[in-house]
């Protein structure tokens, strides 16, 4: 693997730890951004990449970032600008040079996530290295697992504060009546597939802390209107049952260190028939809008029992003989 060894003068450690950020955050944030792998040893660093040109332009980036680092004090949002400046300026890699997305390994309680398959790998990339993220796909193909899998893993890290979770309260074809309780409980049967994610990862008593303390926040995409959200990993779930409109509102109230997935199945729309989905509509505005990725997952994608795999392909195939008609 290509390298860079270099060294950051003059010395100076106050500076060099405001460079790197409490417990080197900065420096993880910077190797998930610009696909590099970063060591130091005080100021002598090495930095390891896919190909040379990538290696050299992030020692540019670390070089450019060590000389701010005297004059003013960096935290997550001074680095984060940075790397949207850097990025309009250099191209930065968003693959191996092979064309492969770069390895993701996530760290949660039950040890180390990595994506199954091609799609898989190149989300999690995607969600490493944009702010704005699609996962559009069948059920099965690990959409919300995946997302909340990186978003513990943003938090155990101190990349973000607090996670936010997110998700329209759209009945899928049935009544469920008066729902007793606060504003969580209601929210919380439309929310079970992220919190069944969630305590995998982190225990069912470390969850309960942390929703205690608003580290973890249940919201209703209705009372998401007016908020701007800095420093949060954001999950929209089941994407495919907002309006245009919530979802525009939804996509502006991202802020300055923040990350927002957005998953959803296109088939399991469950608007009124004259009513289209906001997941839909973004997929046509915003493709190729720099700083958006989409990812789309099919039916060879699903990880559940091998069964829905073919059940997916089975209701695939009924609708294209409609549309066909």
């Amino acid at each position: 693997m290509p390298h860079r060894d270099f060294t950051l003068e003059p010395d100076d450690i106050e500076r060099l730890a405001n460079m790197c950020g409490p417990f080197d955050a900065h420096l993880r944030l910077i190797e998930l951004r610009l696909g590099v792998e970063i060591a130091n040893r005080g100021g002598v660093f090495r930095v390891s990449a896919d190909d040379a040109e990538t290696a050299m332009r992030a020692e540019t980036f670390l070089r450019q970032l060590y000389d701010d680092a005297a004059v003013e004090p960096l935290g997550e949002h001074a680095v984060h600008l940075r790397l949207g400046a850097f990025a309009g300026s250099e191209r930065m890699p968003a693959a191996r040079g092979d064309g492969s997305p770069q390895d993701i390994a996530v760290r949660v309680k039950r040890g180390t996530l990595r994506g199954r398959g091609a799609n898989q790998q190149r989300y999690l990339h995607e969600i490493a290295t944009h702010d704005i993220n699609f996962g559009i796909g069948p059920a099965g193909t690990g959409k919300t697992f995946l997302a909340v899998a990186m978003a513990v893993d943003a938090l155990n890290q101190s990349r973000v504060q607090r996670l936010i979770l997110v998700r329209p309260a759209v009945e899928a074809g049935e009544k469920l009546g008066f729902l007793p309780g606060d504003l969580t409980q209601k929210v919380d049967p439309y929310l079970r597939p992220l919190y069944d994610a969630l305590y995998e990862m982190l225990g069912v008593d470390k969850v309960a802390r942390l929703l205690e303390r608003n580290v973890i926040e249940i919201a209703p995409l209705a009372y998401m209107r007016g908020r701007t959200l800095n420093d949060a990993f954001v999950i929209l779930d089941e994407a495919q049952n907002t309006s245009i409109e919530q979802m525009k509102m939804f996509l502006t109230r991202l802020g300055f260190g923040s990350t927002a997935v957005i998953t959803g199945d296109m088939t399991q729309i469950d608007l009124p028939k004259h009513q289209k989905s906001g997941l839909r509509d973004a997929t046509e505005v915003l493709r190729g809008v720099e700083g958006v990725s989409f990812t789309f997952f099919e039916a060879r994608d699903v990880v559940r029992h091998p069964l829905v795999a073919r059940i997916v392909n089975a209701y695939e195939a009924r609708d294209a003989r409609i549309d066909q008609a």
